[in-house]
This record gives structure tokens, C-alpha cells and sequence, in this order.
């Protein structure tokens, strides 16, 4: 079978040939920042890790981007070439004409639409294969960092523009929740692919010894989404009942000084300890050594910080949004704060249910195998099928079919599919189908039929 579908997973199938091939293949990635510049997170993350991994994969990979004052223009990381140009509004065109003065050299370009879209199949030949991707829906989130007019362009760009320059193009979400948004939100009507954030392969940790009785964390950009400064509020009102309570913020942004002063002015010197950056190996200890992570995002497509955290064994707390509520297993690897509920009544009760060792050590394990069931390397092997699979024209949902083949027993995942489709594609001589149902958010996720709702 050569299924059209980024998270194919067959059960009780033989592992075949390995990692798919990719050998000689060109490919750009194009990403509106790269991993070291200061405003780097999560989606410079991935865009980088999916570059490295299809590499890996035999990919001839370039990573096209914008440029900080101080960067060079060109230089090489990985075995991948960096192109950069252009700053906050102006890479954008840049980038589009330096796909049109290289329209034949790539057979496939990863557009990644972080609210705005690069449009490159207006400049790209029509041979070359073009995949957006996508993290979040942004919608509303225009209208928190733009004003008026450019907003509603904004908007305009990532729903009714995009979806008419890409309506011949595959998309990628990274999650379930952003793959729902972009049908229900911005009326995409194309084939959308679920294609996950991995984990990080981290070295052992020594947890440092993460003051406060209990101590609780914050890892992100310091931005106006992460709404931080609710966390810091909830410290507050923590504090009275819980007086041993220290809340740690890492991370560097543009609301540092905002966040600061908040701190000054609340009195909350003591509680609040503001790290900016640290170093990868002193996050991660820091983070190892606290008893919940928090997340008071209103915009996530998944929650890198949420799965880096599960990975040393931290539970998150967070608000029960599109992204987090799938990175978060409420209940089993954090919880996640009901209608109504304020952030810091959800902190609390999470705090009471892990002050019992057992259940910690629960909540623990949960967390670890959780993390496990995402890596970078599993990442771009979806991806990489995608580039390899034959073109999808239309939507539709994921299904699981279960069937037998002589006397294996195997299950599929198939994504942008129906069951009368489905059953067509899986017929064949000896091969019997005993079941097809539609895949849960959790199997579509981790690629894997039968890994829970």
C-alpha cells in the first residue's frame, strides 16, 4: 500500500525498509525566523528539527528566512544552507522573489504560514510540491498585536487569500485542534496532514534544587499571548495560602520589563523570581526541580514547553484551549482549568492532588510516557511520507481499518479519507477488512491505532 497520508502507522506490519528516502531531493523551508534569532520559539523549533531530520533523510535542504541586523546572509548549520532577508514585513516579498529567481531548483518547498503566508506557489513551477504548514489559527490574535486595518489584512491573508493561492496544496497542522480550526475557521476545504511537534532527545538532568515550597515554573517567550502576567497574578493569590510558593519565569520577549514592574508593583519580589534566558542545560534542571509547569496561553497549536516538561517527568497546568488541551492528558499529565474555573484555583488543586507522593510518582510516569510517544525523528518520518505519498486532492477526515492480511493481523491510519474510500483502497486479493471506524485525536496524533481518545 502506498498511502497518501503523513501519519500512516501499521500495526502488526513487519518494519520494513526503515526511513524513508528522500535521497537528492531539493527542499526549502521557508520560516519567517530562524532558531537563533531573539525572538525564536517553538515554531523555530520545529521548522529546523523537520529540516534536520529530512537531511537525515537524504533532502538537500535549504532554510529560507528573514534576517536580524548582525546576521549573515548565508551560512551553513547541520549540513543545511541558510538563506536570510528582509525584516518584519519586508522578508515577505523578499523571500517570494528569491523563489522566483530560483523557481526551477526546488522539488519541494514547506511554506510555513505563522499567520501570514509566504504565497509561494505564486512563484514556485508548477512541478515543484508545495506543503503548508500550519500551527495555530491566528484569527483573533491579529487584532492583540495589529490595529484596525492591518489586522483585518492579516486575517484576510491567513483565511481567504491562503486558502485560494494554496487550495491545490496539501497542509500540515501540528495538531488535531489546529487541523478542526483551520476547516471550522478558516473554511479550508483541502487535505489537511497531522504532523506533531517531537521531543527533545534530553541528556540525563540533575534537577536543581528549584526554590520554593512549592515551586512552580514558566518556560516560554516573554510575548503578549503567553499571558504570563495571569500566572503572576495567580502567584499572588497563591501565596497567602501556600507562603512557601515560589513562581520561576524563563524566557526572554518583549514583555520583560511589563512583567517586571507588574512583579514590583505587586510586592512580589519574594515569590516571583524573573530569569530571562538560560542556558538549555540550566532550564532544563530548573524545570526538572519544580512541581508543576504552567501554561497560560490563549494560542496554541500544541505546547512544545507542556511535552518538554512531561519529558522530566513535570506536569502542566493550563487553560482548555485548541493546542493544550491535546499536549495536556487532563487529569493523567497535568490538568487543565474548567469553564469558569481562574487559573489559580486550578494551580491549587493540582498542588493538593500531587502533595500525596503516590500520586506524584503517578503523575510522573504518565508525564514520561506521554513525551515518549513524540520524537523529531518520528516527525519528519511523517513528513517525509507525505513527500513521498501520492498528491491528495481533497479533504476529509482520519479513519482506522483494521484488517487481516493471511495471518497477520494489522490496523492503518489514513487521514483525508471516507469508509467507502478507505475500503476501496484496502481491498485486495487476501486481505480481509474487519473494521473501520474514525481515528481519535490521541491515535491521529501519535500516529499509533489504539493510543487512547
Amino acid at each position: 500500500m502506498r498511502l497518501a497520508c503523513s501519519a500512516v502507522q501499521v500495526q502488526g506490519a513487519p518494519d520494513g525498509a526503515g526511513q524513508t528516502r528522500l535521497d537528492g531531493l531539493r527542499i526549502a523551508m521557508v520560516n519567517w525566523r530562524d532558531p537563533w534569532q531573539d525572538a525564536a520559539g517553538g515554531a523555530e523549533e520545529y521548522a529546523w528539527q523537520m529540516s534536520r531530520g529530512l537531511g537525515a533523510r537524504g533532502a538537500r535542504m535549504h532554510f529560507v528566512t528573514s534576517r536580524e541586523p548582525g546576521q549573515s546572509r548565508r551560512e551553513e548549520h547541520d549540513g543545511i544552507r541558510l538563506v536570510r532577508m528582509g525584516g518584519v514585513y519586508s522578508r515577505y516579498p523578499l523571500v517570494l522573489g528569491w523563489l522566483l529567481a530560483h523557481r526551477g531548483r526546488f522539488d519541494v518547498v514547506i511554506d510555513c504560514m505563522n499567520g501570514i503566508p509566504f504565497l509561494s506557489p505564486l512563484a514556485v513551477s508548477r512541478r515543484t510540491r508545495v506543503i503548508l504548514l500550519v500551527h495555530h489559527v491566528h484569527g483573533r490574535q491579529f487584532f492583540v498585536y495589529l490595529r484596525g486595518a492591518m489586522a483585518a489584512i492579516g486575517k484576510a491573508f491567513e483565511g481567504p487569500i491562503a486558502r485560494r493561492v494554496y487550495r491545490r496544496h496539501p497542509a500540515v497542522a501540528v495538531s488535531p485542534s489546529t487541523a478542526t480550526a483551520m476547516r471550522d475557521q478558516l473554511r479550508w476545504g483541502g487535505p489537511i496532514f497531522v504532523v506533531p511537534n517531537g521531543t527533545p532527545a534530553l541528556q540525563p538532568v540533575n534537577p536543581a534544587h528549584a526554590d520554593g515550597d512549592p515551586a512552580i515554573i514558566v518556560v516560554g517567550r516573554l510575548v503578549t499571548h503567553k499571558r504570563i502576567e495571569r500566572v503572576i497574578d495567580a502567584a499572588d493569590r497563591l501565596r497567602q495560602r501556600w507562603p512557601g510558593l515560589i513562581l520561576h519565569i524563563v524566557g526572554r520577549g518583549p514583555e520583560h520589563d511589563m512583567l517586571k514592574a507588574r512583579i514590583a508593583q505587586s510586592g512580589l519580589q519574594g515569590t516571583v523570581r524573573l530569569h530571562g534566558y538560560l542556558p538549555e542545560s540550566e532550564k532544563n534542571a530548573l524545570l526538572a526541580g519544580a512541581r508543576l509547569h504552567i501554561s497560560a496561553s490563549e494560542f496554541e497549536g500544541w505546547g512544545l514547553s507542556v511535552i518538554e516538561a512531561a519529558s522530566l517527568g513535570v506536569p502542566t497546568v493550563a487553560p482548555n484551549v485548541d493546542g493544550l488541551r491535546e499536549a495536556v492528558r487532563d487529569g493523567e499529565t497535568g490538568w487543565l482549568a474548567t469553564v469558569g474555573e481562574d487559573l489559580a484555583d486550578t494551580i491549587e488543586r493540582a498542588l493538593k492532588e500531587i502533595s500525596e507522593p503516590e500520586r506524584r510518582a503517578e503523575v510522573r510516569a504518565a508525564c514520561t510516557r506521554w513525551a515518549a510517544a513524540f520524537s523529531w525523528d518520528g516527525s519528519a518520518e511523517r513528513m517525509a511520507r507525505l513527500i513521498r505519498s501520492e498528491p491528495v486532492t481533497g479533504g476529509g477526515d482520519a479513519y482506522v481499518a483494521d484488517y487481516r492480511e493471511g495471518p497477520a493481523a494489522r490496523s492503518v491510519i489514513v487521514e483525508n479519507t471516507d469508509p467507502v474510500r478507505l475500503r476501496a483502497l484496502l481491498t485486495g486479493p487476501g486481505r480481509e477488512i474487519l473494521d473501520i471506524r474514525p481515528a481519535t485525536r490521541t491515535e491521529l496524533l501519535t500516529g499509533r491505532p489504539g493510543t487512547g481518545p
